[in-house]
């Protein structure tokens, strides 16, 4: 998942992310453990899993407590898409015990909630089987934390949609009626990006099958995102189109309707449950021998 990162680079500093976490966290010292453990006490511990799901966040953990202190040793015994069930030990750390402890909570937090969302984008893209369909996230994310969210969303075996506002356009039903139509508002996008000089790919909301049937007319457009449509209008959509675009789905698909709207023939099923309403794996870290 290296690319991920570098892909963002950008826009996002792992880095700094951390050294963030770890002033809001530290303040002036972890009082707790400068009492009661030597400061020159080594120790281990183990990254335990407590309950079935996929690992992800093991390469931000590794860089935490790299940036904690550099003494720690990390040893990976389960990589980021794996897998797990209850008793599976992740990662072992050996180290300055202070350090380790401090390093504890910044590691579950990131690693508990990437987890659980990358077992929830796999339980959904496995409902996708047998068809070409791939699940994505959307915009839905923790401000300040959408990097991990969606590196989790890739873990999981799903994809991304666009990362922000920037690097895509997405018509969407607020920006058709400000603009007075969705045919106004697809000629707005493109005379914008071409006199901007700017190569984005753009994709629009309908609401019904006529606004698709307007939109197959006009043209200009890479994809059309199909929001609200039953499973029955999602079938007469994709006949319409004909792979003339790619087509999503969208809007209140969980997944009891997922499998289904997936075999219409739709290309992506975008769900903003998988960031902004997800349950955290369960994983904990104890002392070891």
């Amino acid at each position: 998942m290296i690319d991920f990162i570098r892909l963002h680079k950008h826009h996002f500093s792992i880095q700094r992310f951390i050294d963030e976490a770890i002033v809001e966290d530290l303040g002036d010292g972890d009082h707790t453990s400068n009492a009661t453990i030597p400061a020159d006490k080594k120790g281990k511990m183990n990254l335990l899993v407590k309950e079935d799901g996929v690992i992800a966040g093991v390469e931000a953990a590794v860089r935490i407590f790299k940036t904690i202190h550099k003494d720690i040793k990390v040893k990976v015994l389960i990589k980021d898409g794996t897998r797990v069930k209850k008793g599976d030990v992740v990662l072992t750390v050996n180290g300055p015990v202070r350090h380790l402890l401090f390093a504890e909570r910044l590691v579950l937090n990131i690693m508990q909630r990437m987890s659980g969302i990358a077992t929830h984008t796999a339980q959904l893209q496995q409902l996708c089987k047998g068809t070409r369909c791939k699940v994505i996230d959307t915009r839905k994310t923790t401000p300040g934390f959408r990097f991990f969210e969606k590196w989790a969303v890739l873990i999981g075996g799903g994809s991304n949609h666009r990362y922000g506002l920037y690097d895509m356009v997405l018509i969407k039903d607020n920006h058709i009626d400000f603009c007075g139509g969705i045919t106004q508002a697809i000629d707005a996008a493109n005379a914008y990006l071409k006199k901007n000089k700017k190569k984005l790919r753009i994709e629009v909301e309908t609401r019904s099958l006529a606004d698709v049937k307007a939109v197959l007319a006009h043209g200009g457009i890479h994809r059309i995102m199909l929001d609200n449509f039953s499973i029955a209008d999602t079938r007469k959509a994709v006949q319409l189109i004909n792979g003339r675009y790619e087509v999503e789905s969208s809007g209140g698909i969980t997944g009891k309707t997922l499998a289904k709207y997936a075999h219409c023939g739709v290309d992506f099923i975008s769900v903003g449950a998988l960031t902004h309403h997800v349950k955290s794996l369960d994983l904990s870290l104890k002392a070891g021998k």
